[in-house]
């Protein structure tokens, strides 16, 4: 029996989950589980990457004390952010969280060199103030000597096998949240790097997902899975349906065979991301994209609970929502969501600007977040919809939100289509899926 560990690492939790197939069907196990978050670092929002490998290494340690050894072992995570390394392969500065507010001006800043709508139709990607070029053009403006300094980019996965294995790469799905990669290629667009003003001599070339990397023990093989946790689990999505992978970011979408650059999809705020296929893939699957909006998910109800000094969990919220008599609605895609000093606050203050009643209680503020969420989601359907001339008779929501049942019968009322849900450790399983797939091609 061949054992597979994915080491899916979210912004609130990362999960280490063994996988094997028997019998023609996967099956899993979580091994660890250790909780993640931001942490202020010199006036940063950081993510504690010393944390989350001891997290790693540890899941790799339980598998094989379970007796489950794992043959390979593969990492993902959220998109967007990244390390600079020197030419020594030490880390450079902080691991930058994107909710940190480096970013501000950039985006205009950008866009004055260029275009938003030049710069789209090149790479397909939505300009947003998280995504990791104008990270970099924060670095270059506000910290311009690591840039000097620095000799390798690496996604944030790409690090963590790198510290795993010694070996560096950069994979594809991972790659494409950057901003810099061409739609039309799919390889490092150098012309947008230089512009720019970003060494080019810090992107590697692009790795077909799927990749074995080096090894992490002589046993232990590190294979680079989909690095986006969203490609992970789309793996695992229902065929010919609007996919929700629901975490603490939503994004909704469909796989197009190939990128979808209209002009009205960029207004309407549609990106599109590398999913797992083609030659970017090993098993030599058809190539997809994702086609998909961003919305901001359940990192609303997480800063709620947060505020609220965790008095509820999660399924107890979603009974007191259910029971709340309040139907305002707030446009959960607003910025002002994105990274608020006090969530509960911006809640209100958004009812409160629009005329609607004000949520005072604990069960009346999360009533306000999923309602607004189910109606996010119905509205971006609909967009889908119109884009491709495409209908759609179900929803498949994936991830951890798919736990959320009086989300997810919101979301069924506000849609009017079918909701699926499952599997809830989806990501984790389209990881372990891709290195099977690598494993046996390469065996």
């Amino acid at each position: 029996m061949q054992y597979h560990l994915a080491a899916d690492i979210g912004s609130s939790s990362g999960r280490l989950i063994v996988g094997w197939r028997e019998g023609g069907t996967l099956q899993t196990q979580e091994i660890h589980r250790f909780a993640n978050g931001m942490v202020e670092k010199n006036g940063q929002l950081c993510w504690n990457v010393e944390k989350i490998l001891h997290g790693i290494k540890t899941g790799i340690a339980k598998a094989t004390e379970a007796g489950k050894p794992p043959a390979s072992v593969g990492v993902d995570t959220w998109g967007v952010d990244f390390v600079l390394l020197d030419a020594q392969k030490n880390m450079l500065g902080n691991a930058v969280a994107y909710r940190d507010h480096r970013t501000a001006g950039m985006i205009e800043k950008a866009h004055a060199i260029i275009p938003e709508a030049a710069l789209f139709a090149r790479t397909g990607v939505l300009s947003q103030s998280h995504n990791s070029m104008f990270q970099l053009m924060a670095v270059q403006a506000q910290q311009p000597d690591l840039l000097e300094r620095a000799a390798h980019f690496l996604m944030l996965p790409d690090y963590f096998h790198f510290l795993l294995c010694g070996e560096m790469a950069n994979e594809y799905t991972i790659a494409t949240t950057t901003g810099l990669v061409n739609a039309h290629t799919r390889k490092w667009d150098y012309e947008i790097i230089e512009r720019l003003g970003f060494p080019a001599h810090l992107f590697r070339e692009i790795m077909p997902t799927g990749t074995r990397i080096g090894a992490a023990s002589p046993t232990c093989d590190v294979i680079t899975p989909p690095g986006h946790d969203t490609a992970c689990a789309v793996v695992m999505a229902q065929k010919d349906a609007i996919y929700i992978s629901s975490g603490t970011w939503s994004l909704v979408g469909i796989t197009s065979p190939a990128p979808i650059l209209s002009e009205e999809g960029r207004v309407a705020r549609f990106s599109n991301e590398g999913g797992y296929g083609g030659f970017f893939c090993r098993d030599n699957r058809a190539a997809i994209t994702r086609y998909c909006k961003n919305s901001m998910g359940l990192f609303m109800i997480q800063c709620v609970r947060s505020e609220l000094e965790n008095a509820y969990d999660f399924p107890t919220l979603c009974e007191m929502a259910e029971a709340a008599d309040i139907e305002s609605i707030i446009n959960s895609d607003d910025m002002r969501f994105f990274s608020p000093a006090n969530m509960i606050g911006e809640i209100k203050n958004a009812c409160e600007e629009s005329n609607q009643p004000v949520p005072q209680t604990a069960g009346e503020i999360a009533k306000v977040v999923y309602q607004s969420l189910a109606v996010g989601y119905a509205r971006t359907a609909a967009e889908l919809e119109t884009l491709t001339n495409r209908r759609f008779n179900t929803i498949h929501i994936l991830g951890g939100g798919a736990r959320a049942e009086y989300l997810n019968q919101l979301t069924a009322l506000h849609t009017g289509k079918k909701v699926n849900t499952k599997p809830y450790e989806a990501s984790a399983m389209g990881n372990i899926t891709a290195q099977i797939n690598s494993y046996e091609k390469r065996t």
